[in-house]
């Protein structure tokens, strides 16, 4: 996985970059604030690690601009603040979930490993796409109108998909969010997944694409002017 670090303090930052490269994480480490939204529109960022009190920018300010974005990114908060208005807040604005310092780096991966296998910082509980209807919450898919059977993995394979159209999502990202399901870790039972889902929306105006070397990504074959 990328995961973008956005933490001005030297000490926390080094530590939290030693522990995800030494998971096998690529880390990009932003000190300021500054830049993040071109940061993730321009690389592949699969996760974001946001302190609140930046040198350059309010934290709640950036994650109000990703969620505005539409950028269907995990974000993991890491805050000095324990006000409880300040954690009802940012689970509003879209944040996945916070920790409050200090805190244990172990409690940090898991926290991490957890928001990167939900569904992150959607507005709202209805995606659309194509003629497609995708209920988050309820976990279901229409296909113009009709309820279309779908299981726990096709399902989160396509919310992963369908919530950021137009915008790869890498094969790591993908398996990260169906590794807790039984044979949804591997890159062939990801392939699997992925052909059943083609198959299931088929007609519906959404193609499931292959980026070769890199993830897959859902475009609306017949976009409305």
């Amino acid at each position: 996985m990328n995961i973008l670090l956005v933490e001005d303090n030297p000490d926390l930052g080094e530590a939290i970059e030693a522990r995800l490269r030494g998971l096998g994480h690529q880390v990009t480490w932003n000190m300021t604030g500054d830049d993040v939204p071109e940061t993730v529109a321009s690389d592949q960022i699969d996760a974001v690690v946001l302190d609140l009190t930046l040198p350059s920018g309010d934290g709640m300010a950036i994650l109000r601009g990703l969620r505005r974005a539409r950028l269907n990114l995990p974000v993991l908060v890491i805050t000095a603040r324990a006000e409880i208005d300040d954690k009802v807040s940012l689970l509003d604005l879209g944040a996945d979930d916070y920790l409050v310092k200090p805190f244990d780096l172990r409690e940090f991966e898991a926290r991490l490993r957890a928001v990167m296998r939900r569904p992150s910082g959607q507005g709202s509980a209805v995606v659309e796409l194509g003629r497609l209807r995708l209920d988050q919450a309820g976990q279901l898919l229409w296909l113009d109108g009709t309820l279309v059977e779908m299981g726990a993995r096709e399902f989160r394979l396509l919310d992963s998909l369908i919530s950021a159209p137009g915008r790869v999502t890498t094969r790591d990202r993908l398996m990260a969010r169906l590794g807790d399901l039984e044979d949804g870790g591997s890159e062939n039972a990801l392939e699997q997944i992925v052909s059943r889902v083609r198959r299931k929306i088929a007609g519906s105006g959404v193609q499931i694409v292959t980026v070769r070397g890199v993830g897959y990504m859902a475009q609306d074959e017949e976009p409305r002017g």
